[in-house]
């Protein structure tokens, strides 16, 4: 059999890899082995935030919600409670956007929620 050299190959799986890190600190941009080190790291963080972005942003939809709520007199739990028992039907992102951006339809919202409640 005849030999196979894997330089061209390899000089492409480097430029890849390099070409990825471009922007990284000290040796990480340079070196291949400690460029393939941080190109791992930094695709497995970028997968596992990914995730993580969309429980953060859950989060941040309860908090808002939560305070247009206690301005109106309600606590997160009872408006939430309150809206399942009145069968409106509407999920936690156009919550929070209705809590910021149109107080009043928030307020009416909350008024339905409160009255289901007692």
């Amino acid at each position: 059999m005849t030999r196979i050299k894997a330089s061209v190959a390899h000089r492409a799986r480097h430029k890849k890899v390099l070409k990825i890190t471009k922007g990284q600190y000290h040796t990480k941009h340079r070196l291949f082995r400690r460029a393939n080190e941080a190109m791992l790291k930094s695709l497995s963080y970028a997968t596992r935030d990914r995730r993580n972005r969309k429980r953060d942003m859950r989060r941040l939809w309860i908090i808002r919600i939560n305070a247009a709520a206690r301005e109106n007199g309600l606590s997160y739990s009872r408006f939430i409670a309150g809206l399942r028992q009145s069968g409106v039907d509407i999920n936690r992102k156009m919550l929070a956007e209705m809590a910021v951006s149109d107080p009043q339809a928030f307020a009416g919202l909350a008024q339905m929620a409160g009255e289901a409640r007692a």
